[in-house]
């Protein structure tokens, strides 16, 4: 099978596509063509891919990226056997270019609440729009395959779609957790709890304990990142490629996961939730429902309230101060990370699934 993979407002290292659903379709055997805004991120594709150059989609400079994306997808839909879609304006590039050859839109979001968090967009702007969106689901629907990355997102559509969650891919063994080094990974905004962390690793940098944050930053957050940095109490590590990322997990103290509370968070698991436990850290995390819900029920992590640093701060020492408790966490989330949430049984599915739908045509 030969499969088209598009994004052009996604980082081409994205975990979820590069890491996770592209290394499983490699290593099924399947050929795969990467669309992404590779330039635009100053990265090239990795060896074994055949990529495809395509603008950044970005704040309101989005129509030139889909453009591409059309001609990009028109001079390729002949070529390959399934098409994969990782962003909602994609539906724009292919719409009506497909031509009853397979094309599947992973859903990634909830993209109409998201709205309220884009600051580039006017607010009275962003109640049409999110009916827009609504709109534009329901017509994706009727025209493409739909898979959805969280089981939350099922009651925004009225059909069934199958669903394959963000996991990770789950060691065997991994290290006790330290007792020096609070982590945190994934992208990093305001909404993501950017000032949060920075007040708890205030706090935490006079008690000896680092906080290291893993990821890129948008506009919003990154002075006050850089201000942290140059005031010594804050290391932050910028963007790094997933396989990297991950190697900086074992051995901290505990993962952080301090978003705040946001409509479009209510009904997803953070990733990086999933990605501490497969790694054997203690989880602290503010009360996203779907993370609540999993630090609470395999007793791997405590929950703090939203925007409280100094409940995290406090909750970090807890366990930097009882090593019992945070190794007795990391094992338990570790063992429920490999027997539930291990990327090698999603992909599978997911690798399934598109070859059914290959098979099927349309």
């Amino acid at each position: 099978m030969r499969v088209l993979v598009m994004t052009v407002v996604h980082h081409p290292e994205d975990a979820r596509i590069l890491h996770r659903e592209i290394a499983s379709l490699t290593a099924a055997g399947h050929s795969v063509v990467y669309a992404a805004p590779f330039s635009a991120r100053g990265v090239t594709p990795r060896d074994g891919l055949e990529g495809v150059d395509l603008p950044r989609s970005a704040g309101r400079n989005r129509l030139g990226a889909v453009k591409a994306a059309r001609a990009a997808y028109r001079r390729l839909r002949d070529e390959v056997d399934i098409t994969v879609l990782h962003d909602p304006e994609l539906l724009l590039a292919v719409a009506g270019a497909h031509r009853g050859r397979p094309v599947v839109w992973d859903v990634h979001e909830d993209t109409a609440a998201a709205l309220g968090m884009k600051a580039w967009l006017p607010r009275p702007a962003r109640v049409p729009l999110a009916a827009a969106v609504r709109l534009a689901e329901s017509a994706a629907e009727r025209s493409v395959h739909l898979l959805l990355a969280e089981h939350g997102y099922v009651g925004r559509f009225r059909r069934p779609h199958p669903v394959v969650p963000n996991q990770t891919l789950v060691p065997a063994q991994v290290p006790p957790p330290g007792a020096d080094r609070a982590v945190y990974l994934g992208a990093i905004t305001l909404e993501r709890g950017a000032a949060e962390m920075v007040a708890v690793a205030r706090r935490l940098a006079p008690e000896g304990v680092r906080v290291e944050l893993i990821g890129g930053a948008d506009a919003a957050a990154t002075p006050l990142l850089e201000q942290a940095v140059a005031d010594g109490v804050l290391d932050w590590a910028g963007f790094q490629p997933n396989d990297t990322a991950l190697a900086r997990l074992p051995g901290a103290l505990t993962g952080l996961s301090l978003l705040t509370d946001q409509p479009n968070y209510r009904h997803s698991m953070p990733t990086k939730v999933i990605e501490y436990m497969a790694h054997g850290l203690p989880v602290v995390t503010t009360p996203n429902p779907p993370a609540a819900d999993l630090v609470t029920r395999h007793g791997c992590g405590t929950v703090v309230g939203w925007d409280d640093p100094a409940a995290a701060a406090a909750a970090v020492l807890r366990l930097r101060d009882d090593a019992e408790r945070r190794v007795a966490y990391g094992r338990r989330g570790h063992e429920a990370a490999l027997a539930e949430h291990d990327w090698r049984t999603a992909g599978e599915k997911f690798v399934a699934q598109l070859e059914a739908w290959a098979r099927a045509g349309s």
